[in-house]
């Protein structure tokens, strides 16, 4: 979760939601490396990423990895507006059945939506 200037004030545990260790083992580096280059050129458009070889190797001291361990996630509701109303009706009574966090005040909220747009019209 991105921690804004207006969160500033709240308790470390309000807002915390990953856990982040630096990598700088050159090894471990590599294998960060080539896990972003499979996921954003799964083709293998790339040279071969190894500590002791061009064009990767090199260029590793200058890099500091991040490795995130996700340790809490808090969603943002979307209203769905253009959804059948029955299935609208149906998420809010599931979220005030389930009664975590912010789910009640957002199926009220889904609710009033519901009595003021109604179906949805294109």
């Amino acid at each position: 979760m991105l921690v804004h200037p207006w969160d500033a004030g709240l308790d470390e545990a309000e807002w915390q939601a990953c856990h982040a260790t630096i990598v700088d083992d050159p090894e471990a580096k590599a294998e960060l490396l080539r896990r972003q280059l499979a996921h954003f050129q799964p083709d293998g458009d790339h040279g071969p990423v190894a500590v002791d070889q061009p064009p990767y190797g090199r260029i590793l001291s200058g890099i500091r990895g991040l490795r995130l361990e996700v340790t809490d996630v808090r969603a943002k509701f979307k209203y769905d507006d253009h959804k059948p109303v029955e299935h609208r009706s149906t998420v809010a009574e599931r979220l005030t059945e389930r009664g975590q966090g912010l789910d009640v005040p957002t199926a009220r909220r889904q609710l009033r939506r519901l009595d003021r747009i109604g179906p949805w019209k294109s």
